[in-house]
């Protein structure tokens, strides 16, 4: 099971009351919310092995040369010499020191890769497990990693934790009325306002769709518009849309050859020390029977 950490984290920060405080004050809901979202995670899907995917760099540079409105945004501080500064408001982002150190204490690794998204990290290890995967976040985008053939599938949580929707090939069709495979391609075309991404101008989700159906992926749509396969309309705006469909696909697709694995570890009982440093941990910044939970779900 590969986490989305920080999609799961803002879902938590935004869904749980910021009621209960640390003992100094603090807010620990998304922390509190998070833990309680591993517990029912682990119970429901009884996954071997848990990782938390990590955003070293949530705006890499690289993707941002190529497109520079890039999740633009979302940018508080530019950051020359390193990852800018992305918005998030104060009480979240107190607390996620925290939220490493609850993962750290419960045995859960965190593994992020210096200039790349959680996303790349998942993309990257969804591709060569060995063993079948769940990838659990609120983000459409890793829908393209979905591989029923493979054992790969998303547990989408954009409708709550209450509501979790398994996603697979079928999912996707269904959803989109493209596969899998194609789904890069269609949302580089759809765009996405919330990354910032314009996508093709007059191209929705039914057109992309249709185009996809008819001509495979976004080479052999751009060739047909080309050749004059395509509408008068249609090429035109493809050809308006050339030099960010030039750059697009690989700012949209996700990372699946960097140099990372997993680490081969097994969910299985705390020892004595890490349940009393989990515990410990908890007593400290009132993480309550949310912590408890964890420990409880992680050692059946």
């Amino acid at each position: 099971m590969l986490l989305d950490t920080a999609s799961l984290y803002f879902r938590a920060f935004y869904g749980v009351p910021d009621k209960v405080k640390a003992p100094d004050g603090s807010s620990v809901n998304a922390a509190r919310g998070l833990l309680d979202i591993i517990a029912k995670l682990v119970t429901t899907y009884r996954p071997s092995e848990l990782i938390a995917c990590w955003d070293d760099d949530w705006r890499p540079q690289w993707r941002v040369d190529l497109i520079p409105s890039y999740k633009a945004h979302r940018v508080v501080e530019v950051v020359p010499s390193g990852p800018d500064v992305e918005e998030v408001p104060d009480p979240l982002e107190q607390q996620i020191p925290l939220i490493r150190e609850a993962l750290d204490v419960l045995g859960i690794p965190i593994i992020g890769a210096a200039e790349h998204e959680a996303d790349d990290v998942i993309g990257t290890l969804a591709t060569h497990a060995t063993l079948p995967v769940d990838i659990v976040t609120g983000d459409r985008d890793l829908f393209q990693l979905v591989d029923d053939a493979r054992d790969v599938r998303v547990i989408y949580t954009a409708r709550g934790m209450s509501n979790l929707e398994i996603v697979t090939d079928r999912t996707v069709v269904a959803k989109y009325g493209v596969l899998p495979v194609q789904y890069a391609d269609f949302a580089t075309m759809r765009g996405d306002a919330s990354d910032g991404l314009p996508g093709v101008k007059g191209v929705g989700e039914k057109s992309a769709a249709t185009l996809l159906q008819a001509h495979g992926d976004l080479d052999g749509i751009r060739a047909a518009a080309k050749a004059g396969a395509l509408s008068a309309s249609a090429s035109a705006r493809f050809e308006a849309a050339a030099s960010y469909l030039d750059v697009a696909p690989t700012v949209v697709r996700v990372a699946t050859d960097l140099d990372i694995a997993a680490p081969g570890t097994r969910l299985g009982a705390l020892t004595e020390d890490e349940r009393a440093s989990a515990e410990a941990l908890a007593e400290q910044w009132n993480l309550g029977t949310s912590m408890t939970r964890a420990i409880t779900a992680l050692t059946l």
